[in-house]
């Protein structure tokens, strides 16, 4: 089989396993609802900057806990197997696709959820809706390709924070300064710029995963 037909396989193999437990999803969606609600009890009502702040770290932590798990549930024997039929290069790739749709559902899903809650001021609601379309394309690549590191460390939950900080807080200011230009209806010409550093850090990211991970496959 060709490298496609085998992503293809894994990742139609991962949505089916999480559609017959479906623990994990309903699990996030919770913390993601709760944590919405818990906030809309503090502070009833926000700013623009803290609404803007309140939801990326929502959406940053909902991405922890979505993604960390990637490599953690695939037993050793099962790991072993893979190795013995498929390519390292599907595997990371299958992780990334299957992280990055979970990433754009419960991105919605938060998106909708928290503007229900509280009032929505975002200016351009196009815009915005695109931030945290990459941004969860980011978010899933980036703890993707650490979470895969950190599973072949021991699952090593601080290497894992360690591995990520450097790359999460780049991303985040780039995320919050597109964000902060759709709340202000600012025109969109001007955000090009961070659209394309974004689009960037997902091809490198990936381009990296793609190099590193055979090499992590091996031990």
């Amino acid at each position: 089989m060709t490298i496609l037909q085998q992503v293809k396989i894994l990742v139609y193999k991962d949505i089916i396993l999480e559609w017959r437990s479906k623990y994990a999803i309903n699990g996030i969606l919770l913390y993601v609802v709760s944590t919405v609600f818990v906030c809309y009890q503090a502070f009833k009502s926000v700013d623009t900057l803290v609404w803007n702040a309140l939801f990326w770290i929502i959406l940053l932590f909902a991405s922890i806990n979505a993604i960390s798990r990637s490599f953690t549930q695939e037993s050793t024997y099962r790991q072993l197997y893979y190795y013995t039929i498929i390519s390292p290069q599907a595997v990371i790739l299958a992780k990334i696709i299957y992280n990055t749709l979970v990433m754009l559902l419960l991105s919605m899903i938060a998106y909708t959820a928290y503007s229900i809650t509280f009032k929505n001021p975002v200016g351009d609601i196009f815009l915005y809706t695109v931030a945290v379309l990459l941004g969860s394309i980011s978010f899933a690549s980036v703890f993707t390709m650490v979470s895969g590191i950190s599973a072949k460390a021991g699952n090593n939950s601080t290497l894992m924070a360690i591995l990520s900080f450097p790359v999460i807080i780049p991303l985040l200011i780039v995320l919050i300064k597109l964000s902060q230009n759709a709340l202000t209806g600012l025109d969109r010409a001007i955000s090009l710029g961070e659209i394309m550093v974004l689009l960037a850090i997902n091809v490198i990211t990936v381009t990296i995963s793609l190099l590193l991970f055979p090499y992590l496959w091996r031990d």
